[in-house]
């Protein structure tokens, strides 16, 4: 699974799985689902039913992106979890 770039991170939806939140992170998809569970996630976490969805405004943000990419700097993650 590769990390997410910032020109990949200006595309997304409103909303994204968890699994692609992982993937900005540089997390595991089950390590962000046990986080997610737990309510230990590093952003917002909004659970639909048996769905976990990450607003992406919150993620940017955990990842000061939403400057970085005014910038156009790169991105990739090394989260150190």
């Amino acid at each position: 699974m590769h990390t997410l770039k910032y020109t990949d991170l200006a595309e997304l939806p409103s909303v994204v799985d968890i699994t692609t939140a992982a993937r900005a992170l540089g997390l595991s998809r089950t390590y962000a689902y046990q986080l997610a569970k737990n309510g230990e996630f590093p952003c917002k976490v909004l659970r639909i039913g048996n769905c976990y969805r990450v607003p992406t405004a919150a993620l940017l943000h955990l990842l000061h992106a939403d400057h970085a990419m005014c910038s156009g700097q790169e991105y990739q993650a090394t989260a150190d979890y």
